[in-house]
Parts: structure tokens; C-alpha cells; sequence
């Protein structure tokens, strides 16, 4: 059978998933009377919630006698690890854009890997049914994006298809006939997508995507380049360098039909296939037949930008919410977590019962987070530090810097340049983008980053849309104002009384209601001055035999600060925690006892001098 292996490269939310979902309904790979979970890419919680995708997932369709294996492609530039490996997979990949929005940053982010490896592109303006579309610009924008990647005179000449994936249909112009469904798009790829490179000589395949497996231990997914595969086969694993990892047999091997991965008895080169009985092979090792001694060449993956200390919970409320709450349980978790993601980089820290955590940006550690809790996880966590580097020939402090692209209505455009400056963000461009919007380009150093997403919100009524990429590591730019307000401090364990809170509002605003539970550390709200304050939200209204007027007995509180994992992250100073339990974020000081945090004061001011 014939083979074609393509990507789909699209931005966060500009319909990838729905596409693949079209795809495989209309190519037959679901019977008529299946019932077919909408989104069926997103295979896990968080990625259904946040509309994003986190993993690389594979699918296949069969359409004229041709097996179209396609792989969908994280956008988010903190999953970028997966991405370059994925692309080497693949020898097509279509560009889905959104008409309204046109290209944004995490497109030109996979596009600009996948044209730097070769690939030909075919474009995909969809959403064309949107009440805003504006499908001719977007395509005049794709074709900049494209010249502005370098992409070949060949590359630049690709084919064009508009429709809707929600509605079910493409056509190769914009007023072209809606009855074909997805056939122009089955037929284009059959068309444009050259045949897997078939190379000569003995089984060889890369490692691109890695999971572990509760029945069959560690799975490799890749592309063969040589030869064939059958399980019990006996093969060996080597590493980028050549070196020998480990010798063994095949246990189980895998190919993808439909969403399904079905067991198969032999699969030759070209094709996408999963293998399992390899208990120490990963990405980027050659999983190739004994005799081979080269290893095939393997993607470079992008540093890690950030770190983060996580911790045994150590709160008085430790072990009240999760089961899983030893250093050991956290420790093996991380350790499993980085062994199929290597984006992430974890090691024992210096610090006791405590892994540091190391990782492309703060959605990549707060998903892992997220995801931890919801295991029954309890951990408390430190605020992100960004990695420096020291420049080797100066001896120079280096940091990492981030391309931002922020979209916004003019009218907010103002306060959003005053923010990105005082966080040490340079601008390179502003340009209207239609509409009444500007399109705002900054560098900006990553620390200066960290919690901005919710503050920019707020200064533009929701409209704006951030987006931000690795650029380069230059010179460190000094220091960036931190948070300005000093905090509230629980001075004892119970529960909140309304009274006491209500006594205290002209302290600052609140980050608990009435009724939960306190402890002596723990941070219940935000001070209107610069310096911490400890207050009791414990103490309740003296009761005296005389009656008062009904307004005493009716308490009105301000709703206090809700804080998300991601905004409590951002909020932290470095002598605070974040403690993450399957229920409960909440914010505490990381030495509890008020005697201690004076020690470790007078201690600094010490070495300060």
C-alpha cells in the first residue's frame, strides 16, 4: 500500500483538532453508528480544558488504496521539544490558519522549523464561514510569514485550500462547491505530499515520541527509514554519539489505523509505527538492527529557560487531601514525567525533599503541575527562576529573551508599551492589524514575563491576545521591579471568621472567604503597604447583652482574589510557596514560624553587608 506521512501545523485553537476529527469521519476509519468523541485528538483532561495540544498524537486514514498517516503537532512554543522531532516523521505538512485571525506567533514557530527540514507546505485558510473572516489578506499574510522564514522559490509556491473544518468541507477557491466534503484535501496531499524517502539497508528508526505504558513498558513511536520490522526481532539501541544503550527484542510493534494503534505482524520503511520491550531507549536514539554502527541524526532540542523547586507539602494540612505526599512518590513522578519529555530536565536540588524542575516556559510546568494534583498529588512549589548562562569568551551574565507578539484594540495599546518597558521588553514593531487592532512585537527578557499574562488582561478588558516565543540568549538586561505590595499572615491554625475579615479590608484585599481553613504561615491576602503583616482572621465579635441595629449583624465583604495555580506561581516572592493539593492552591510563607522568617531576615542583612 502506498504511504504518505503529513503534519498539520495550525496555532492554538485555529481548528487542527476538529480538521483530524473531519478527516477520519469522512475517510471511513469511523463506522457510520460510532459514536465519536468530538475533539478526538485531545486525548487527556487538560488539553480538552484548555483547547490546546499538549502531546503528539498520531492518526491514519486510508483514502484510494494510500495509508495517510497524519501527526498533530503541539502549538505551544513550551512543548517545542516534541515539534522539531516530529517534523522528521513527516514529508508534507499543511498549514491550517484561521481566516480572521491569520498567521500568529506559535505558527510561524512549527512553520519555521518545518521549512528550515524542506517540507512542502499546503496551506489551509479555514473558518472561512466566520463573520469576521478575511481569507484573501490572511493568505497575502501567509505568503510574508513564509518569505520572511526564507522559505525556497518551491516552498513558496504552494497550493491553497479554504473551508470549514466544523461545517465538513474544502474547496480549492473561495466560492468553489461545498458537496465534495474533504475530498479536495484527501486528493491534494495525494497529490502534493511526496512518498516516504525509502533508504537502503538494514531496520533503522529515530525515537520521536515516548510514553510508558502500564502492560507494555515503554513505547517508542517513529518513522522507519530502512528496512523492515517484525516482533521478537532482535535490535540494539544507540544514541545520538553512537554509543550502544542496550541490546534487545522487540516485544510488541504497534502501526496507527484510524485513532486506534493495532498490533501488526511486519511493517516496512516509510511507515509511522510504535515499539515496544525496550526498556531504556528514547527520543532521539536509533533503535536499528545489530549490525548497523552509525546512528541517524537527531534534532538539537531547544534549553530549558526555567526552573522551579518542588517540595514536600510540609504544611500543618499535609496529607489531609492527597495520597500521594513522600518525597519518594514526588521524586519517581518527576524522574518518570522527564523520561518521556525531553523538555524537561529534572535533578535532585540542594534543598531537602526537593526535585528542581527545569522547563521551556511556566505553561509547561504549570500543566505538569496540574496534572500532578488531579493524580492526588500534594506539593508545594517555588516561584520560577530563570536559568542564566555566562558567556564563555566574556565571562558576561547571559538571559534568556523571548520574541512577544501582542495583539490588542488600539485604545489599550498605551498602557500595555509603559508595562512591557518597565519589565525591560524592547520593542521592534507596531502595526495596525485591522479592525481597530495594533499588532505589538517586543523583546523581552523571560523573568520579565513571568506573570504577565493575567496583568495584561486586566489592563485591556480581556481583548488582548499574547503570544510569545525563545528568541536568543543576550546580555542580562538588571533588575526588573517585583511585586510592590507586601502581604497578610495568618498568626494562627482555624477556620476564617466573616468579623474578622471584615475588620480587616482596609488592611488589603482578601484571597479567602469565611469558613476556610487557616494556618499559622499562610498567606490570606495582599497588604496595601510594603511590608508583610501578620493579622488574626480567627477573631470573632465580642457578644454583649445589649441588642444592635441589624447593620452590625450583616457582614458585607469584598469578594476576595482568586488565585489560579498560574497566577499564584507569578505572584510568589522567592521566601514564599505555592501548596498544591488535589483540591486547594494556597499561598504560604516558606519558613511558617514568624521567629524563624526574622532569623533568616537578620541572617541576609548580614551577609548583605
Amino acid at each position: 500500500m502506498d504511504l504518505r506521512n503529513v503534519a498539520i501545523i495550525a496555532h492554538v485553537d485555529h481548528g487542527k483538532t476538529t480538521l483530524v476529527d473531519r478527516l477520519l469521519q469522512q475517510s471511513g476509519a469511523f463506522r457510520e453508528n460510532q459514536r465519536v468523541v468530538e475533539r478526538a485528538m485531545d486525548s487527556n483532561d487538560l488539553e480538552r480544558e484548555r483547547g490546546i495540544t499538549i502531546l503528539a498524537k498520531a492518526a491514519s486514514v486510508v483514502w484510494k488504496d494510500t495509508r495517510i498517516n497524519i501527526v498533530d503537532t503541539p502549538g505551544h512554543a513550551d512543548f517545542g521539544g516534541e515539534v522539531e522531532r516530529i517534523l522528521n516523521m513527516v514529508d508534507g505538512a499543511l498549514v491550517l490558519v484561521d481566516a480572521a485571525e491569520g498567521p500568529l506567533p506559535q505558527t510561524k514557530f512549527v512553520v519555521s522549523k518545518a521549512l528550515n527540514m524542506g517540507l512542502k507546505p499546503i496551506v489551509v485558510i479555514n473558518k472561512v464561514d466566520r463573520a469576521d473572516a478575511r481569507p484573501t489578506q490572511v493568505l497575502n499574510e501567509v505568503f510574508d510569514l513564509f518569505a520572511a522564514l526564507d522559505a525556497t522559490d518551491e516552498q513558496l509556491d504552494f497550493p491553497i485550500l479554504y473551508g470549514s473544518a466544523k461545517q465538513g468541507w474544502m474547496a480549492t477557491s473561495l466560492d468553489g462547491s461545498h458537496d465534495d466534503g474533504m475530498k479536495p484535501l484527501f486528493d491534494l496531499v495525494l497529490r502534493h505530499v511526496r512518498p516516504p524517502v525509502v533508504e537502503d539497508g538494514p531496520f533503522r528508526l529515530l525515537g520521536t515520541i515516548l510514553e510508558a505504558n502500564p502492560y507494555l513498558g515503554r513505547i517508542v513511536t517513529g518513522r522507519i527509514t530502512s528496512g523492515s520490522v517484525k516482533p521478537n526481532q532482535p535490535v540494539k539501541v544507540l544514541d545520538h554519539d553512537g554509543k550502544l544503550i542496550e541490546s534487545g527484542r522487540i516485544t510488541k510493534l504497534l502501526a496507527f489505523r484510524g485513532l486506534e494503534r493495532t498490533a501488526v505482524d511486519e511493517a516496512e520503511a516509510g511507515d509511522i509505527v510504535a515499539i515496544a520491550g525496550l526498556p531504556n531507549a528514547t527520543v532521539a536514539m536509533t533503535i536499528c538492527d545489530p549490525s548497523v554502527e552509525t546512528p541517524l541524526p537527531a534534532q538539537p532540542i531547544d534549553p530549558p529557560t526555567l526552573a522551579m523547586i518542588f517540595r514536600v507539602n510540609d504544611s500543618p494540612f499535609a496529607g489531609t487531601e492527597g495520597d500521594k505526599v513522600t518525597g519518594r512518590m514526588i521524586r519517581d513522578r518527576l524522574l518518570r514525567e522527564a523520561e518521556g519529555n525531553v523538555a524537561l530536565r529534572v535533578r535532585e536540588s540542594d534543598e531537602k525533599d526537593s526535585m528542581e524542575v527545569a522547563g521551556r516556559g511556566e505553561l509547561q510546568l504549570g500543566i505538569l503541575i496540574e496534572t500532578m494534583r488531579r493524580e492526588g498529588f500534594e506539593l508545594s512549589v517555588s516561584r520560577p527562576k530563570v536559568l542564566l548562562k555566562e558567556d564563555s569568551t566574556t565571562g558576561e551574565v547571559l538571559e534568556p529573551i523571548e520574541e512577544v507578539v501582542i495583539d490588542l484594540d488600539e485604545e489599550h495599546s498605551g498602557i500595555v508599551v509603559q508595562k512591557m518597558a518597565e519589565r525591560k521588553a524592547d520593542m521592534m514593531e507596531m502595526k495596525p492589524s485591522g479592525g481597530g487592532r495594533l499588532r505589538l512585537v517586543f523583546h523581552a527578557p523571560t523573568r520579565g514575563l513571568i506573570g504577565y499574562q493575567g496583568e495584561l488582561l486586566t489592563d485591556t478588558r480581556g481583548t488582548a491576545i499574547m503570544n510569545r516565543l525563545f528568541h536568543a540568549y543576550a546580555l542580562y538586561k538588571g533588575p526588573i521591579q517585583g511585586r510592590r505590595n507586601g502581604v497578610l499572615i495568618s498568626n494562627d491554625k482555624g477556620d476564617a471568621v466573616a468579623y474578622a475579615l471584615w475588620n480587616l479590608e482596609d488592611r488589603g484585599p482578601m484571597m479567602i472567604e469565611p469558613g476556610w481553613k487557616v494556618y499559622n504561615g499562610m498567606i490570606v491576602g495582599e497588604h496595601t503597604r510594603g511590608n508583610d503583616l501578620i493579622v488574626n482572621v480567627l477573631k470573632g465579635k465580642k457578644l454583649t447583652n445589649i441588642r444592635t441595629t441589624s447593620k452590625d449583624e450583616a457582614v458585607r465583604l469584598t469578594p476576595p482574589i482568586r488565585m489560579t495555580l498560574e497566577k499564584a506561581l507569578a505572584y510568589i516572592e522567592d521566601d514564599e510557596l505555592v501548596e498544591v493539593t488535589p483540591k486547594s492552591i494556597r499561598l504560604r510563607k516558606k519558613l511558617l514560624d514568624e521567629n524563624d522568617r526574622k532569623k533568616e531576615e537578620r541572617k541576609k542583612e548580614a551577609e548583605a553587608v
